[in-house]
């Protein structure tokens, strides 16, 4: 039997997406599998891997039913998944707690006494990335001290797709693009940093050993078969960051092409192959070899929108059981009818506090320039505009620390707004290219496998057989002198609240 087809898993934030793709980049199926996130305290958000796993066999088996498919087909599965867990596991590979995820700012003060003790500077000069509470790092600490019955049980603490990895086939690993969740993490070398681990007081021993991303870990185990469907001895591959997987599924591979994050978080990914580290912003290695990526991760992203539209859209939920046209396409309709820079009105889309580049967990969304004049559109737009000033504001500082930004390839549910996009390419002055953007994510985990296991002979092969573009958007210069002006209002705005958002 031809094994020509990989199947893609992906852990998403607030469901998990798995895939099937042939060797072409097409989808055969995907299904999705939806899990909570629970917020016991101000601060906190974690989720329960073992319900990661449960919705990840539904998902699995769900797909390859779909696809009309013997398991048997699939030459290799890979896996990405969302940053900055801190899965705790006995020897057993039991869960110990919940894991805190990256929105996750519980550790704050942790954070403050460690950048005292051992000098901000140190940490950021090993981990290319100054230490803040949505970061693996703290939340280990955070168990030790605060959970010692769970702290003496860790056998190892694993990220989100290591987590999956070892549910497949018993291995236990960490990649190299999840490094970077950890600050005794060589940043210049990819691999742990012996006396740093020391200094923060995370035992060596807790931290698998680093592999790459396109790595075979083991395969399929018995015991998984039966509970995922997929057939026993299908290679694993390490897999990656969710981010990096979406960068390589948007085709982004050479130094300069950058990606623009439209999922839950917003953001961006610029592929470099020299370390270059600004402690506003986030470095990682690509989950391509010998790559790095300069991004800028913030907490508004497509997630705004999904908020707005809870919260504020009974009439388009009511007008779709009428009309078919869902509710979020309603609400692209009115943006659209309010003018670029929503006659004065701005957004600060500082939904969960807020992370790159102004780092602060208590940071607040904010409407400014309500007045009896402004609809609902206003609103829309003014969401709209405040999460791609987010993406200038990060694009700008990722520029001064030296990274080269061409041009943009979107991906994420928001890329399938036109407004939406074309408002991004306006206010940054960068042309956007629209790759399949649905499937980025779930796609690269696939490449990975695909590479891993020899189905592609290198990335350049496996991006220019998978990753077909669907639309182009040039930035309009009129719009941007408009947007110039709002941003800087957007700037402003946060300088001058800044001192109120603070701990209370």
């Amino acid at each position: 039997m031809t094994k020509s087809y990989l199947l893609g898993i992906d852990i998403g934030t607030s469901a998990c997406k798995v895939a099937v793709f042939d060797r072409n980049g097409q989808v055969l199926a995907a299904a999705n599998g939806d899990y909570p996130v629970y917020y016991p305290q101000e601060g906190w958000a974690e989720q329960n891997p073992e319900e990661w796993w449960s919705a990840v066999c539904k998902a699995t088996k769900e797909t390859i039913q779909k696809a009309g498919i013997a398991s048997e087909e699939i030459a290799g599965v890979g896996i990405d998944g969302q940053s900055w867990s801190a899965i705790a596991i006995d020897k057993e590979g039991k869960v110990l707690t919940n894991t805190p995820i990256w929105m996750d700012t519980r550790a704050q003060s942790i954070c403050d006494c460690l950048n005292e003790e051992i000098g901000a500077d140190k940490i950021f000069e090993v981990a290319g990335n100054s230490l803040q509470p949505s970061y693996t790092t703290a939340k280990i600490i955070w168990y030790k001290e605060n959970l010692p019955e769970v702290y003496a049980n860790i056998y190892k603490i694993l990220q989100s797709n290591s987590y999956i990895a070892f549910k497949l086939t018993d291995a236990i690993t960490q990649d190299v693009s999840q490094g970077y969740g950890l600050h005794c993490f060589d940043m210049r070398k990819g691999c742990w940093d012996e006396e740093m681990c020391e200094r923060l007081g995370i035992p060596m021993n807790f931290l698998p050993e680093i592999c790459n991303c396109d790595h075979v870990v083991g395969t399929v185990t018995a015991k998984a078969a039966q509970e995922c469907g997929l057939a026993e001895g299908t290679p694993v591959v390490a897999g990656g960051l969710d981010a990096a997987c979406g960068t390589l599924g948007a085709g982004v591979i050479h130094p300069g092409e950058t990606q623009e994050q439209g999922g839950q978080a917003g953001g961006m990914s610029i592929c470099m192959d020299e370390y270059k580290a600004d402690p506003r912003l986030i470095l990682g290695y690509h989950v391509i070899p010998d790559k790095w990526l300069l991004q800028g991760g913030t907490t508004g992203g497509g997630g705004v929108m999904r908020w707005f539209e809870h919260e504020f859209a009974d009439y388009e939920r009511m007008m779709k059981e009428q009309t078919g046209e869902s509710s979020l396409n309603q609400l692209n309709e009115i943006a659209e009818k309010v003018s670029p820079g929503c006659d004065g009105m701005v957004f600060l889309p500082y939904m969960s506090g807020e992370r790159s580049p102004i780092w602060n967990p208590y940071a607040k969304g904010v409407f400014y320039g309500l007045d009896f004049a402004k609809t609902k559109g206003h609103m829309v737009r003014a969401c709209m505009e405040g999460v791609a000033l987010s993406l200038r504001h990060n694009l700008e500082i990722a520029e001064e620390a030296g990274a080269k930004v061409e041009v943009l390839r979107a991906m994420g549910g928001s890329a399938n707004s036109h407004l939406w996009t074309q408002i991004k390419a306006d206010i940054t002055g960068k042309p956007i290219v629209v790759p399949a953007s649905d499937t980025a994510t779930t796609l690269g985990a696939a490449l990975l496998a695909g590479v891993g296991t020899g189905l592609y002979k290198d990335y350049d092969e496996a991006v220019t057989l998978t990753v077909k573009e669907t639309r182009h958007h040039e930035p309009d210069p009129d719009n941007k002198t408009v947007y110039d002006q709002t941003y800087q209002t957007y700037l402003d705005l946060y300088k001058s609240l800044a001192h109120l958002m603070i701990k209370h």
